[in-house]
């Protein structure tokens, strides 16, 4: 019988890899846990301890979107994939915060030794946005603008999820790549699957950076960050290998691939999309790209990454019938 486990994490992880793991499920159990926000703040902006912090021997790990997990799973070999159906996320606190960080974001150009060259930094400066949770809405005071105050509807999803990665690699939180990672991807939400290929024994699922709404690309590179209570539950897809993220909700079936420069990011997730609809929903290959070229869509969860990630999208009313 599936089993509803509390996870109370003891150690945050700033890294995607082999990491000891925190739980052990079996196959269609749920986990309960609460996740800080990208800084480390919990609900109550308390910060994280420096005991909870994963270290390192040999490095210093980027202090950034620490992580729950890892998870493992019960029978999850490689060549499987990990089934995560998103269950709820449920924020915990009334507000969030954004900012501009120097030489970070989608715009800058910048890196170490380039600023002074090229152009100064981005000042640094910090938006506090109040969540209004009842009306589901985030607002924000704007004091420099004829605009005196914004608000936004509010579509809180999992900023960063991933599993290990293949060959025995160690990412960090903040890169998105084959496992998921760093996404950004707005369609990692509740009500969603996601599916991320097992390259590891269980799997390892590592999740955090909450985020109470983004638009697309993730410009400045921070969103809303938040914390919140996240309920998943978990399941393995025996001998299906995928090469990327793969999604579902009730309207469509998704690719999320990642890389740079963002028009690879593009074509890969495609691509993967037309091979999702050759081996699985039995579509002539080549038709597939034709009805994908005229019906899908596409978003963009990060240009600020390491890694740029691209989302595609198919509906599923032009999928067959199942059953």
């Amino acid at each position: 019988m599936a089993k509803t486990h509390r996870l109370e994490p003891t150690v945050f992880h700033y890294t995607y890899g082999p990491n000891e793991p925190a739980i052990t499920v079996r196959p269609g159990d749920s986990v309960v846990t609460k996740v800080r926000d990208a800084s480390g703040l919990d609900e109550n902006l308390k910060p994280l301890p420096r005991s909870m912090k994963a270290r390192s021997p040999v490095t210093r790990y980027y202090e950034g979107n620490p992580l729950v997990g890892p998870i493992a799973v019960e029978g999850a070999e490689p060549g499987d994939a990990l089934v995560v159906h998103i269950k709820k996320i449920t924020l915990n606190r009334p507000t969030a915060w954004s900012s501009f960080i120097p030489h970070f974001g989608g715009f800058t150009g910048e890196g170490p030794g380039r600023e002074l060259l090229l152009h100064r930094p981005l000042p640094g400066r910090r938006f506090e946005w109040r969540l209004d949770r009842r009306r589901n809405v985030g607002v924000l005071k704007l004091t420099r603008s004829k605009v005196k105050r914004v608000e936004v509807p509010l579509h809180p999803f999992l900023g960063s999820i991933g599993v290990a990665p293949r060959f025995g690699r160690v990412e960090t939180a903040l890169t998105p790549g084959e496992y998921g990672g760093n996404m950004d991807c707005v369609e990692t939400r509740a009500g969603a699957t996601l599916y991320l290929p097992v390259s590891v024994k269980g799997g390892l699922l590592h999740f955090g950076d909450i985020h109470a709404a983004q638009g697309d690309g993730e410009i400045c590179g921070v969103a809303l960050e938040t914390s919140a209570e996240v309920t998943v539950a978990l399941d393995v897809r025996k001998d299906w290998s995928i090469d990327w993220p793969r999604l579902e909700n009730r309207t469509h079936v998704m690719v999320a691939a990642s890389t740079r420069p963002l028009m690879d990011a593009f074509a890969l997730a495609h691509v993967e999309m037309v091979k999702w609809l050759a081996a699985d929903f039995g579509y002539d290959r080549w038709e597939a790209y034709q009805v994908l070229s005229q019906v899908g869509t596409a978003r963009v969860g990060n240009v600020c990454d390491p890694n740029y990630t691209v989302v595609a999208k198919f509906p599923k009313k032009y999928l067959p019938a199942r059953g």
